[in-house]
């Protein structure tokens, strides 16, 4: 496995910085933020490391060659707004940004890009997955011609109030999976897994690795904390984010020890980028970088 970072945590550097930062660290690969320039929708959001609006032979040849020379690699360029938002207007800018994403990795010759299938809140989960099959169907289509995978997060976005009842992200569930792979059965749509938003959910986090191997094209290292305690006052109906709180690996309920056990069982050598959204890491650049570090050095104990 290739391990590296989410570029979001370190908003504030430029592509270059994030590209040093992590060849003097000694990371293989970095997920490099590609929202649209402009101001962040919520935390970790609005993170532009490549500009993709004018993507050309060019400029992607400048992006590839620093990158090279400093040995790490993009493992995939991520954006991840509502592409199924009841709003069809935005819906129609994330959808052609998403577009711009596919065809900025082709022609910097990433095959991957990340983020999520999105849902309509107040829709059901068969609502949601007919809209689904509308809006991505062309969005496959054109990831196909481009020679480029979709790989698609767990989250279930439902962590404020405005998310809910049903949050933002459809793919949340290996149920769910199914139905997905079969309206739109494509190989070039698949799964950037992530164990943490499982954890929440009740939901073994090793076994769908081994039925959907084929369709993990990316995978995320970070941890989820679930206090009993407060999940005893408050149940699992209220909003998660009062009983659990996401860590760094190896400081939440995480086994890793299981979870990379499984990937090498599948064979998967792919990219494994830490994604680093714990609250007690973020008063200053030096400790979101500390975070890094410490993320690192837990997960090398299984990666090398």
């Amino acid at each position: 496995m290739k391990l590296g970072f989410v570029s979001a945590i370190l908003a504030d550097l430029t592509f270059e910085q994030v590209i040093d930062y992590a060849a003097e660290n000694g990371f293989a690969c970095v997920e490099m933020m590609c929202w649209p320039v402009g101001k962040a929708e919520r935390r970790y959001a609005g993170v532009t490391h490549i500009d993709v609006t004018d993507m050309n032979e060019e400029k992607a040849a400048y992006i590839n060659n620093y990158a090279r020379a400093k040995g790490v690699e993009i493992s995939a360029l991520g954006y991840y707004p509502n592409p199924l938002d009841p709003d069809l207007e935005k819906r129609e800018v994330y959808v052609e940004h998403i577009k711009k994403i596919i065809k900025a990795a082709n022609i910097l010759g990433i095959h991957t890009v990340t983020g999520f299938i999105g849902r309509n809140k107040n829709k059901t989960v068969e609502e949601n997955l007919q809209i689904f099959k509308e809006v991505w169907t062309p969005i496959v289509k054109f990831a196909e011609e481009s020679n480029v995978r979709i790989a698609i997060e767990n989250c279930p976005m439902l962590f404020t109030n405005d998310e809910w009842p049903g949050g933002l992200n459809l793919a949340t569930t290996p149920s769910i999976w199914r139905r997905m792979f079969e309206l739109i059965p494509s190989p070039n749509l698949g799964l950037n897994y992530d164990p943490s938003h499982f954890v929440w959910q009740n939901i073994d986090y090793v076994k769908p690795i081994y039925e959907f191997k084929d369709r993990i094209f990316h995978v995320h290292f970070k941890d989820i904390k679930v206090y009993k305690d407060k999940l005893d006052q408050v149940g699992i109906m209220a909003a998660p984010l009062q009983y659990i709180s996401p860590k760094l690996p190896g400081l939440g309920d995480v086994d890793w020890g299981k979870y990379v056990s499984a990937l090498t069982d599948i064979r998967y050598t792919g990219p494994a980028c830490i994604e680093v959204e714990d609250k007690a890491f973020e008063d200053s650049l030096e400790s979101v970088k500390k975070s890094i570090i410490i993320s690192r050095n837990y997960m090398r104990q299984f990666l090398v």
